[in-house]
């Protein structure tokens, strides 16, 4: 597909109110993920609208997955045999003002929750850059936002509740369970069908958001520490031409942050007026710019909540390298522009703090992603990605768990050290590897 045609089919789509959620116990249609690349190989699809109704499912079959917002582009989330989805438990079970938590079920997304948080005073340390993604599936994959403070979304959870496979219901806590609970919260859908989150809460803030355009890439090499820690959060847009980034988004804590906006930012220029992260495209669903103060969830994600941020004709990847890496890092991708450049639509490159979550991974490293979106030919895009992630291997680079990669099982394991303690800790609750599908079979057990 011409990049031409697919911005003005994207163009098209932007207006498209999101769908319900699903309905349907045998789906009259074959079930596929937001970017359709992924068509799961089971129509037998449940629906889970209680804790006892997800019980009851789980300990009817021998196999099963628990299907979330079908935002992930790779088969994490797949199963040959059963999917149960938990969209219906999307309420809000317990506020606690004075404990400053908020407990929510398992189907419950950031865009549903964060209204509720903002009537009550309190807020997210963060969200990423889509409000529409579910708070369980956001964490068991180690989903993030950006900032060189902020960690990914999962180190908000201090609770979790667990439906195992022998039908159990298990709850952990941060203050309770200590190294399993860290075990657990980026569980990767291995241990059970989440059914609650609990997540800590802090008082509600505004935020004001600038962009710039055509930052030179020899001023985010010389400046890369300045440049994305000079706000609350910061993300930079790159079509990997012209030594330059083409946008940077700079959003700022109304009176938690210093940055002060003027014409220029390291040699990029103030916007003049509101930008889609792809330029072509109309800014008309992106979160409001040019230094309007807006809460915390009307500016942290880059698109709003209630329309589809993109037609989902594009593939994903992205990939994490430790912060003290970064520009080598950079550079090693932007030598490969011209292999880059054919497939992609635009690169994203974020910051995230370290953590101590076994599987996350910005585990005990402060890191920096280097993200893609692609046009949607997965032939071309799956020569490629090996070429990138051999020019990252030097930085001991990972790969999100929820989108597009090709690196070795073998080499995907080494670069985890609490794996061991992980697959101890599955054992524990899928003895018999109910939970576990190709992709765990393959990612977190294969050989080669």
């Amino acid at each position: 597909m011409q990049k031409r045609t697919f911005l003005k089919l994207s163009s098209t789509m932007l207006a498209t109110p999101l769908l319900s959620p699903l309905a349907n116990l045998m789906p009259a249609e074959k079930l596929k993920n937001w970017a359709g690349n992924i068509e799961y190989s089971t129509e037998r699809l449940y629906k889970a609208p209680s804790v006892k109704a997800a019980q009851k499912l789980v300990t009817q079959y021998d196999k099963v997955k628990v299907l979330g917002t079908r935002h992930c582009f790779n088969t994490i989330a797949d199963s040959q045999h059963n999917l149960i989805s938990v969209r219906e438990m999307d309420q809000v079970l317990s506020f606690d003002p004075k404990a400053k938590t908020v407990t929510v079920g398992g189907g419950m997304s950031y865009g549903q929750l964060a209204p509720y948080l903002e009537k009550r005073g309190m807020a997210l340390h963060n969200l990423a850059s889509l409000p529409h993604i579910s708070v369980a599936g956001a964490a068991t994959t180690a989903t993030h936002g950006s900032g060189m403070k902020n960690g990914n979304l999962a180190t908000a959870v201090s609770g979790l509740e667990i439906v195992t496979a022998g039908g159990d219901v298990r709850r952990l806590t941060r203050a309770k369970d200590g190294d399993k609970f860290r075990g657990a919260v980026v569980g990767l859908g291995a241990l059970g069908a989440i059914t609650s989150v609990t997540l800590d809460v802090i008082p509600t803030f505004q935020v004001k958001q600038y962009v710039f355009e055509n930052l030179p890439l020899s001023q985010l090499v010389a400046h890369f520490d300045a440049i994305m820690g000079s706000a609350y959060s910061v993300s930079l847009f790159t079509d990997w031409q012209q030594k330059r980034l083409n946008e940077v988004w700079v959003k700022s804590r109304v009176g938690g942050d210093d940055f002060r906006p003027e014409a220029e930012f390291y040699g990029a220029k103030a916007a003049t007026k509101d930008l889609h992260p792809i330029a072509e495209l109309s800014a008309i669903n992106c979160t409001a710019q040019m230094g309007v103060a807006g809460p915390w969830y009307d500016r942290l994600p880059h698109f709003r909540m209630g329309f589809t941020p993109s037609s989902g004709k594009e593939l994903q990847s992205e990939y994490f390298v430790p912060s003290k890496n970064a520009v080598d890092a950079i550079l090693a991708v932007e030598r490969l522009r011209d292999q880059i450049s054919p497939h992609l639509l635009i690169s994203e490159i974020r910051t995230i703090d370290a953590d101590d979550l076994w599987m996350s991974p910005c585990y005990k490293q402060p890191s920096v992603t280097i993200h893609f979106t692609w046009k949607p030919d997965w032939p071309s895009v799956q020569t490629v990605l090996p070429v990138i992630e051999k020019e990252l291997a030097p930085f001991g680079v990972r790969p999100h768990w929820g989108k597009l990669f090709t690196l070795a099982p073998s080499v995907l394991q080494s670069r985890y050290e609490r794996l061991d303690d992980f697959k101890k800790l599955v054992s524990e609750f899928d003895l018999k590897g109910k939970f576990r599908n190709d992709f765990l079979a393959k990612n977190l057990y294969g050989s080669q």
